[in-house]
């Protein structure tokens, strides 16, 4: 297939490891904020959680531009059974960063009511979600 599959492959790859380094991070930063009673620690914590939404945000769009990449125009995994299993985990995977960003809105906002607890149970998500995705692509069920 040549260079430009395995450089937009390993861009691929990279940004997709970078984009859920801060979908493991940001619900850990929640976790403080929800229990966090100093004012001038939360608003440290909110302008870290703003910061990293934002930069997270940045390297999804390419991530998932580039996941259509392969599978359009290099062809990888079309009609192929795992890869529709795949699509479907992606799609939570952008789903669960739309949740990130309106929990990120509802702490701007003074008005969450979940817990540190339930934020940690909640940072669990991508961790299942990267493991079914990664299966996928590797074992090809």
């Amino acid at each position: 297939m040549g260079n430009a599959y395995l450089w937009t492959k390993t861009l691929h790859i990279v940004l997709i490891a970078s984009w859920f380094a801060g979908l493991f991070y940001l619900p850990r930063i929640y976790v403080n904020m929800a229990d966090e009673k100093n004012p001038e620690v939360y608003e440290r914590l909110l302008g870290m959680a703003n910061r990293l939404f934002r930069f997270m945000t940045i390297l999804a769009v390419p991530a998932v531009f580039l996941g259509l990449t392969l599978w359009m125009h290099f062809k990888i995994g079309v009609g192929e059974p795992w890869m529709h299993a795949k699509l479907l985990f992606v799609i939570l995977v952008i789903g669960y960063h739309h949740a990130c960003w309106s929990l990120l809105k509802k702490f701007r906002n003074g008005a969450n009511t979940r817990s540190g607890v339930w934020f940690r149970w909640f940072n669990e998500a991508p961790v299942l979600l990267l493991l079914i995705v990664t299966a996928l692509v590797v074992i090809k069920p």
